[in-house]
């Protein structure tokens, strides 16, 4: 006896999303369902191409109708579509085409901030996802340094179209509009309209996650992005120092009472890795953001180890996981990504997704 449309979808309610806990049918992740005699054919919409889970999930789709009674063939097209949580209350303006937008800061300068943006948003384009970043540092912009083969042409009188660098990587810095020796003297307000207007003004396109690179601290530029745009989650990048984590603790509790999520936080220069025969050492203490996450309530999203190869491809341009994709440091900002997405698609889940 042939199976029917029912029968599938009853068995795939069995199939849950490891995270979530939510089966696929109830997540909207089964699409264009059709049974034809033996042979099942439909879609299988995962939420992001970067989830850690997809290959779990795919495995646990296909199983299950396969066992089904009467099931002779499955025909199964796996796509992602990354889904747009809704906004909190206190934030109410959307930038029309961006469906995420991930706050990458830390109390204090000098810990890496921008090798962890530019990494993660390389890593979540590598994986298929539409990406932008923005370089949100208007006195010490360097994105432009960080990632330097890309595309851009400002033309007077029109809105300004994002750069386009590697992996179809959307760009916007201050860099790209100022000479790079040219100081900007500039005050509080001045900064936070010039925020505004890289958001607000600059075309995106249609971007699965725009990637924003806050300058260090609690000040003009952090509280305009917030107040400004609904930010869908903050990551928080620290050093394993003490005085370190103290500082990158208080831009934590900022992103909380301004009512912004706070996806976890990374440690950076976790270890060096001695080239020569890969031993570890510990140069700035050992696990020191583990204790600080716990207490913060938040995940431990990556420890990104400290190799010279790191700073080499920052200093010339190229972001590690692209420039040196079989590394260490390279899987472990895919890592990053593949849990800043799946942290993004639970949210979106929670408030509702669009």
């Amino acid at each position: 006896m042939s199976p029917s449309e029912d029968d599938v979808l009853l068995a795939l309610r069995g199939v849950r999303d490891p995270e979530l806990g939510m089966d696929v049918v109830s997540m909207g992740m089964i699409r264009d369902l059709v049974v034809r005699g033996g042979e099942v054919s439909f879609t299988l919409e995962l939420t992001t191409p970067a989830c850690p889970y997809n290959a779990q999930i795919e495995r646990a789709v296909r199983e299950a109708v396969e066992s089904i009674p009467g099931v002779k063939a499955v025909k199964m097209k796996v796509t992602a579509r990354v889904r747009q949580a809704s906004s909190p209350p206190m934030q109410r303006m959307e930038i029309p085409g961006i469906k995420n937008i991930v706050a990458v800061g830390s109390g204090k300068g000098g810990v890496g901030k921008t090798t962890i943006a530019a990494n993660l948003a390389a890593a979540l384009a590598e994986a298929g996802a539409s990406v932008g970043i923005l370089d949100a540092d208007i006195y010490g912009s360097s994105l432009t340094r960080f990632i330097r083969r890309y595309t851009f042409e400002a033309r007077p009188g029109e809105k300004i179209q994002a750069a386009v660098g590697p992996l179809g990587l959307r760009m916007m810095s201050m860099g790209l509009l100022v000479p790079g020796n040219t100081p900007i003297i500039w005050r509080g307000p001045l900064v936070g309209g010039a925020v505004r207007q890289m958001l607000l003004e600059v075309d995106w396109g249609e971007l699965d996650y725009l990637v924003v690179d806050l300058p260090p601290g609690t000040g003009d530029a952090p509280l305009t992005l917030v107040q400004t745009i609904p930010v869908t989650g903050a990551i928080i990048v620290t050093t394993p120092q003490q005085t370190s984590l103290d500082i990158a603790l208080k831009s934590l509790y900022m992103f909380r009472k301004l009512n912004v999520e706070v996806l976890g936080i990374v440690e950076n220069m976790s270890y060096y890795v001695c080239p020569h025969c890969g031993a570890r050492e510990y140069i700035f203490g050992r696990d020191g953001a583990v204790p600080a996450a716990a207490g913060a309530g938040v995940p431990l999203l990556a420890q990104i180890p400290l190799i010279p190869r790191i700073r080499e491809l920052s200093d010339s341009g190229e972001p590690t996981v692209i420039a040196d994709s079989d590394s260490e440091a390279a899987n472990a900002f895919r890592s990053l990504a593949k849990k800043v997405a799946a942290a993004l698609s639970v949210l979106a889940v929670r408030r509702g997704a669009k």
